[in-house]
C-alpha cells in the first residue's frame, strides 16, 4: 500500500515539476548576454556615526565631567557632479542625539527666569545636557571609487544644520534631582561644519558648531559663549 501511494504521489507531482522546470528555463539569463556593472552607481547614502562630544570656548569655571558622547545616523542623497562619479554632492536628512557632562548648573529662580551656576568644588552626583535634534547635512565629496570597488578612501567636507526639538538638563545631588525642559536661553537652530575622511569602513568624522549653545547667557558677569566640537567615527552604507 505504501509503495503504491508513493508512485501515484509521484505520477501527480510529475506535470508540476515539468512545468517549474520550464518557467526556470524561461526566465534564465542566456549565457550569451554579457555581465554589465551600473557605471551610475551612488555612494554612502546612509550613514551612523558615534562621537566624543568636548566643550569648548568656555569660561575657566567651567570643565567638562564624565564621559560626553553622540549618536547621528540619517540618509543622504549622492549626487555625482563628473563622468567617472568620483566628485559628488551630498544633501540629506538625518537625526542625533547628544550628551554632555559638566560642571556648568541651570536652575529656574522663583519668578522663572534662568540661573547659571558652576558646580566647582560643590559635591554632586549627576549634572548632564542632553539634546535630541533633526539635522540637515550638505557635504562636497571625493572619493576614489569606481563601480567594481567598495572599498575606497573618502574625503568629504561640507556642513550640517540642525534643529533641537527636544533638551533636558539633569542635576542631582544628595538633596535631590532638578530636571529642566524648557530653555530660551538655548540657541535650538545649529550649524556646524563637518569633515570626514577615512578608507573603506573606518572613516573618522569632525563637527564643529559654528553657533554657541546658549544666547544672552552669562556666568559670573562673563558671557557664556560655549560651543562644542564633535570627535568620532562614521559609517557608511551604499
Amino acid at each position: 500500500m505504501r509503495i503504491k501511494l508513493i508512485i501515484l504521489s509521484l505520477i501527480l507531482l510529475y506535470p508540476v515539476i515539468i512545468i517549474a522546470q520550464e518557467e526556470q528555463r524561461q526566465y534564465k539569463i542566456p549565457d550569451s548576454v554579457p555581465f554589465t556593472i551600473d557605471s551610475l552607481y551612488r555612494e554612502d547614502q546612509f550613514y551612523v556615526g558615534f562621537s566624543f562630544n568636548l566643550i569648548t570656548n568656555k569660561p575657566e569655571a567651567i570643565s567638562q565631567e564624565s564621559f560626553s558622547g553622540g549618536l547621528n545616523l540619517g540618509v543622504i542623497r549622492d549626487m555625482p557632479l563628473n563622468k567617472r562619479r568620483n566628485v559628488a554632492l551630498g544633501l540629506g536628512l538625518g537625526w542625533g542625539i547628544d550628551s554632555y557632562g559638566q560642571n556648568l548648573r541651570i536652575t529656574k529662580s522663583a519668578s522663572g527666569d534662568t540661573e547659571f551656576q558652576s558646580l566647582e568644588d560643590i559635591d554632586y552626583d549627576t549634572n548632564r545636557y542632553t539634546t535630541q535634534q533633526f539635522e540637515l547635512p550638505f557635504e562636497f565629496r571625493w572619493r576614489t571609487s569606481t563601480p567594481e570597488s567598495y572599498k575606497f578612501w573618502r574625503i568629504y567636507s561640507g556642513v550640517r544644520l540642525g534643529y533641537i526639538y527636544n533638551f533636558r538638563s539633569n542635576y542631582r545631588d544628595d538633596t535631590g534631582q532638578t530636571v529642566i525642559n524648557n530653555l530660551s536661553e538655548l540657541n535650538k537652530f545649529r550649524a556646524g561644519a563637518t569633515f570626514t575622511f577615512g578608507y573603506n569602513t573606518f572613516n573618522f568624522h569632525f563637527y564643529y558648531s559654528l553657533i554657541p549653545f546658549f544666547k544672552d547667557a552669562s556666568l559670573q558677569n562673563e558671557s557664556l559663549d560655549v560651543s562644542t566640537l564633535k570627535i568620532g567615527l562614521t559609517f557608511y552604507i551604499l
